[in-house]
């Protein structure tokens, strides 16, 4: 028994390792320039219902800061991972800050922190006054696997995704942390010095919540899983997650309640999303389905893996994207 243990914590490192460098390197991005104040504004709807009622979320933003060029929902993948992570340090009530500037960085400074080159940044802070760390703690949380949660609660994938993200977008990040003084991460972005005509600004819209409807979740990497899992609970849905495709019939085998939308990763490794899907329908007959890729809906469609006229959701999407598409299919 204590070999059938390694090996099954061999298979779960290497998946995770898999996972990491899949959602870390291989992600579908769409960098572009962006006014961050803007992207950061219409993910604080999210943000608030992520973090509950006990923890305030204080929004600062700089004054005319500089463009960046990036995906935007790698903005939201960092500010959801971040803020959980400051939710989770706080014990009761407490108060969680994000904040923009604009900083120019010299050669005194970039020699005082590995990583840094001199130059012109927009700087993102997210502070909490949450338990703190001591210096040990904070040289390892950006460590693949390291976790001060107990088993079972966290994956230690959250904070390597942000410096993932990061330094994919030639950034860096530091943190600032004392015990019992609560903890500060500072990431700066590289100023987007290219043409600025047009930045694309998205008007926040209006994110129509859900009413407390069940999804089905299915999404083999566990980092896309878990940041999907945020979001639809975020947005007031009931959620049931899921690993792969027969992880997900064994739970529904033992679901009484209706489920009213199954969301599936069109390429999993026991078996693709159409026919998953196709299974969940002989269960539930009136369930309505999402099918998410990193591929384009054109690719899917000339491999044949889909047919023409699914409901399909572009990997990664905002909050928005995802707000909008189950509002539009559940009402259907």
């Amino acid at each position: 028994s204590d070999l059938n243990a390694i090996l099954k914590a061999a298979q779960r490192s290497a998946e995770i390792t898999r996972q990491l460098l899949t959602f870390a390197r291989r992600q579908t991005i769409n960098p572009q320039p962006l006014e961050l104040n803007q992207v950061i504004k219409e993910m604080l709807q999210m943000l608030n219902r992520l973090i509950g009622e006990d923890i305030d979320l204080v929004w600062l933003p700089g004054e005319e800061a500089w463009p960046v060029k990036m995906d935007p929902t790698q903005v939201d993948q960092i500010l959801a991972n971040l803020c959980v992570n400051a939710r989770d340090a706080i014990i009761g009530v407490g108060k969680i800050t994000i904040e923009t500037s604009n900083v120019v960085l010299d050669e005194p400074f970039c020699k005082e922190h590995p990583g840094a080159t001199p130059g012109d940044y927009v700087q993102l802070s997210v502070s909490d006054d949450g338990a703190g760390m001591d210096h040990t703690t904070a040289a390892q949380i950006f460590e693949p696997f390291f976790t001060t949660k107990k088993m079972g609660k966290g994956t230690g994938l959250g904070l390597a995704t942000v410096y993932g993200i990061v330094k994919q977008n030639d950034g860096f990040v530091n943190v600032y942390s004392e015990p019992d003084l609560g903890t500060t991460f500072k990431i700066y972005f590289p100023r987007y010095s290219g043409q600025t005509e047009p930045i694309k600004i998205v008007e926040e819209s209006n994110i129509e919540p859900g009413k407390g409807e069940r999804i089905l979740l299915v999404e083999d990497e566990s980092a896309v899983r878990n940041l999907g899992e945020m979001m639809l609970k975020s947005l007031g849905y009931q959620v049931i997650s899921a690993g792969g495709p027969m992880d997900a019939l064994k739970l529904m085998e033992l679901e009484t309640e209706k489920i009213e939308l199954l969301i599936t990763d069109v390429v999993m490794p026991e078996m693709n999303g159409r026919d998953f899907a196709s299974r969940i329908q002989a269960r539930f007959p009136d369930i309505k389905i999402i099918f998410m890729s990193g591929y384009t809906v054109n690719v899917i469609a000339h491999r044949g893996v889909l047919g023409e006229g699914v409901n399909f959701l572009q990997k990664p999407f905002t909050v928005n994207a995802l707000a909008s598409k189950l509002r539009s299919v559940l009402a259907h």
